[in-house]
């Protein structure tokens, strides 16, 4: 799956360069997770996250996305205003490495040639696919059984300015709706641990970056006409 990512990337690279305007740079920000562990805070970044995000820019309303994000994710039920949780005493940490494909839409004109300022909210959707560890937890926190591989829907909302020259500065919020139940070691997969099982296991986890992007823009001037 790693290397469909990849092929993607250098296939919207290559046409790119040459056709329409381009834009790389970086996500800083934080991360949370959503789950069985800890406090049910949706927006709530405990922990740093790193990425590299890449745009192919195909008119001035709509934009292809490319990005990869690094994060450590971890709750604690001694933080959870939850009794029951609270009571439990459960943790958990995790690592993931997210690579997300998906689709950018402007709510306003974001021309990246204009020479005035540019300013539009936008939201952005499409698949990620994600790497992390196959936990279960035997007592207090985790233990790690295997790494692990799953996909999520992505989920972002942000605004962006353009600033000097090529440069583009944003802010956003983005929700991964994964399709496991266990980035917090609360259902772990292998039949042999279910003893350790515990919480709502019909409920699938969530993990959330917030933070700023900055990215570069580069490429040939397009005059954005339909084909």
């Amino acid at each position: 799956m790693r290397k469909f990512f990849v092929y993607i990337f250098l296939l919207l690279s290559t046409t790119a360069i040459t056709a329409q305007i381009n834009e790389l740079g970086v996500f800083l920000g934080g991360s949370n997770y959503i789950g069985d562990v800890g406090p049910t805070n949706y927006i709530s970044p405990n922990n740093v996250a790193l990425g590299l995000i890449y745009k192919w820019n195909k008119s001035t309303r709509h934009s292809y996305r490319l990005s990869y994000t690094y994060a450590k994710i971890e709750s604690s039920d001694s933080d959870s205003n939850v009794p029951s949780r609270y009571l439990r005493d459960k943790s958990f940490k995790n690592y993931i490495h997210d690579f997300t494909l998906g689709l950018e839409f402007n709510f306003f004109e974001f021309n990246l040639h204009d020479s005035e300022k540019a300013f539009t909210p936008y939201v952005s959707s499409g698949i990620s696919y994600f790497i992390y560890n196959e936990n279960f937890i035997p007592s207090k926190t985790e233990e790690l059984d295997y790494r692990h591989s799953q996909f999520a829907i992505p989920m972002i909302i942000g605004v962006k300015t353009r600033l000097y020259r090529n440069f583009v500065l944003g802010a956003e919020i983005g929700a991964r709706y994964t399709f496991t139940d266990n980035l917090d070691g609360s259902n772990p997969k292998n039949n042999n641990l279910q003893g350790y099982r515990f919480g709502n296991l019909n409920s699938k986890d969530w993990y959330v970056f917030s933070g700023i992007t900055l990215t570069y823009t580069f490429g040939q001037n397009p005059c954005f006409c339909a084909e």
